[in-house]
């Protein structure tokens, strides 16, 4: 092999076939470049889990290969892993300057931040690497500070866009998108485009940012009490135009929840946030002020139950109360999945008598997405003008729309490869191919542990949420080996009916039968019994009840 060739391949670890857990590699030689590290919530099914981290198997196996990780964009689906990954492979982080302010919390929160070396970037910086050049392009987002990334390796150019739109008037100028550099990086030919897909299936340009500001202005205005608005913490440019709607108002802003008061310390301090001196009011004067002079932003508009929103609904958010006639606004559209809870909680607003404005964006005017519709992935694919398109975050109908608008703009038949976590493409001579796999999944964050609940736990769990588990405690004498007492029959979640004294006696009877016979058979080895115990008192609850509750036998000697 040549002085200058080098193996190239790509690949992720999450964001392919799901939205979340964003994780991309580019491996050329011995040098692996990571792009973000997010995580992603999970659903009911998975009981007791906090957070979903990409699978980091190989990163870890190859960790002396492992040099830099870039960061496109401070959202949780890019950022959440970050410092599990660090606790594993301590290597220097690259993110601009926003990115890192909310990188940082998560640090500390971790208490890793001391010994994580993280390195402030922007549009114009350059990486060297051993064996790849990287440097970066400004794109619109709803979130400050987004980067697309583009990597000069031996074989060509790698371009990976970050998430994206195509915003003209953007709410800040200084957030426009590079059209002249992303068309410069197009025209010296791109081998790879890795580009996101959520949006694919929406035909048509993403709608301004601008017009939700005119449509938050004109509801603040109309209201005759409180407002309250919840939105994305990350989306600055929207908390901008609350605070600007609040100015024009003459009302004070009270900040609720977690997320909402970390994130607008960091915009404030790094200059992304403009607030008027004064603005800002604590929690316990929300309720002292007249309605009509205050305004509330808080966390939320997905739904999630804990969150300061939900909470409100309520009427369970201690010293804010929500009285007929306040005005809540759900300044963001509910993401696949959280409809049924967003619908609930804005059901319990209405029954408090308050005035809702909800929907989807288009059609309350109060939420535009940071996703480029159909028209802005086409554009990007135009200017970009790539050989091979890889189509990233988004489930597999967004990747296959994605594929079809490419061919549509001109990308070859075929050259757009559509594939799952862990699927590597290697290029070789400036052609790409799927040739092997690595390892990819989910890894459950419960608690402090980190990947170590599987597949059995979570089982185990449901098993527990939906039948309920029955003890049963049988005390056996050391010396003559016979049982002491009657067995006993301890029941958790699991509901018996009305014969519930005739199942009691059966189940006694059938443990009694049990381990009598196992006795006369010199089977005394207790995990035998523990055994026979669990599938015969099973079977027969099943018979019965047609339920199946975890059976945990218990042998004590004495």
């Amino acid at each position: 092999m040549s002085e200058n060739h080098h193996p190239l391949s790509v690949f992720a670890l999450g964001g392919l076939n799901e939205i979340g857990k964003n994780m991309y590699a580019i491996e050329c030689g011995d040098e692996i470049v990571v792009i973000d590290c997010g995580n992603k919530f999970p659903d009911e099914s998975l009981l007791g889990i906090d957070l979903i981290i990409p699978d980091m198997t190989y990163l870890l196996e190859n960790k002396d290969k492992v040099k830099a990780l870039l960061v496109t964009h401070g959202h949780e689906d890019h950022i959440g892993g970050i410092p599990f990954f660090l606790k594993k492979l301590n290597v220097p982080v690259y993110a601009t300057r926003f990115t890192l302010g909310l990188i940082e919390l998560k640090l500390k929160e971790h208490k890793i931040l001391a010994e994580t070396e993280l390195i402030e970037i922007n549009e114009a910086s350059n990486i060297g690497f051993k064996k790849m050049d990287v440097e970066f392009f400004k794109v619109t987002h709803s979130i400050p500070d987004c980067l697309g990334i583009v990597f000069h390796t031996p074989e060509g150019k790698i371009v990976h866009t970050g998430d994206f739109k195509f915003d003209l008037t953007p709410a800040k100028e200084d957030e426009r998108s590079d059209f002249h550099k992303i068309a410069e990086i197009g025209k010296e030919g791109v081998l790879l485009l890795l580009s996101e897909s959520t949006n694919a299936e929406r035909p048509g340009a993403t709608p301004s940012e601008q017009m939700v500001g005119k449509h938050v202005e004109e509801a603040f205005i109309k209201a005759e009490r409180k407002v309250i608005l919840s939105t994305f913490a990350s989306n600055v440019s929207r908390l901008q135009q609350v605070v600007d709607a609040a100015v024009k108002t003459d009302r004070k802003l009270g900040l609720l929840g977690r997320s909402m008061i970390n994130v607008v310390e960091v915009a404030i301090e790094r200059g992304y946030l403009t607030v008027p001196e004064g603005m800002l009011i604590e929690q316990e004067q929300i309720n002292e002020l007249p309605p009509e002079k205050v305004a509330i932003l808080c966390t939320g508009s997905q739904g999630e139950p804990m969150a300061a929103l939900s909470r409100l609904s309520t009427g369970s958010f201690r010293g804010v109360d929500i009285l007929p006639g306040d005005t809540v606004i759900f300044a963001a559209g509910p993401i696949p999945g959280n409809e049924r809870s967003v619908t609930t909680i804005v059901d319990n607003f209405f029954a408090l008598g308050a005035h809702v404005i909800y929907g989807s964006g288009s059609s309350s005017g109060m939420h535009v997405s940071g996703h480029g519709y159909q028209e802005d992935l086409k554009l990007m694919l135009t200017l970009m003008k790539p050989k091979y398109l890889i189509p990233i975050h988004g489930e597999y109908r967004m990747l296959y729309q994605h594929q079809q608008l490419a061919e549509s703009v001109g990308v070859e038949q075929g050259n757009t490869l559509i594939i799952n976590n862990g699927d590597v493409i290697e290029i070789e001579g400036s052609v790409a191919r799927k040739t092997r796999k690595v390892p990819a999944g989910n890894t459950y964050v419960d608690g402090i542990g980190v990947g170590d609940v599987g597949d059995l736990v979570l089982r185990d769990r449901k098993q527990l949420s939906e039948d309920g588990m029955l003890v049963i405690v049988v005390t056996m004498s050391k010396t003559d080996r016979k049982m002491v007492s009657n067995p006993d029959v301890i029941t958790r979640g699991f509901v018996y009916d009305a014969d519930t004294e005739d199942i009691q006696k059966n189940v006694n009877r059938l443990i009694r039968t049990n381990v009598n016979e196992l006795l006369e058979a010199k089977k005394y080895q207790w995990n035998v019994m523990k055994q026979t115990l669990r599938k015969s008192v099973g079977q027969y609850l099943f018979k019965h009840t047609k339920k199946k509750p975890m059976v945990l036998p218990i042998i004590i000697e004495i």
